[in-house]
């Protein structure tokens, strides 16, 4: 049985990103590419926006009970003001 000798390709892209300046979004985008991390880079594009979902709608929950306790608030102050009548 003879072993077949594998060459270690190097990567088109380094595996690190420079620290020193900020990388734009198309140097993102092209590393994925040219690794083949598309499928990562759909994880990472639907985590996104389903975390910015997520925080929305927690966002409007919480106005929407603050509005509802000023209404309660009111019906209250308006109880106490004309409860006896």
């Amino acid at each position: 049985m003879a072993l077949k000798s594998y060459q270690l390709i190097e990567p088109a892209v380094p595996l690190c990103l420079p620290k020193n300046r900020p990388v734009p979004m198309t140097d993102l985008i092209r590393i994925f590419t040219e690794r083949g991390d598309l499928a990562h880079l759909a994880l990472l594009l639907w985590a996104t926006s389903a975390s910015a979902l997520a925080w929305f709608v927690l966002r409007e929950l919480a106005a929407a009970s603050r509005r509802f306790d000023d209404f309660v608030r009111e019906i209250a102050r308006f109880n106490e003001l004309f409860g006896d009548h």
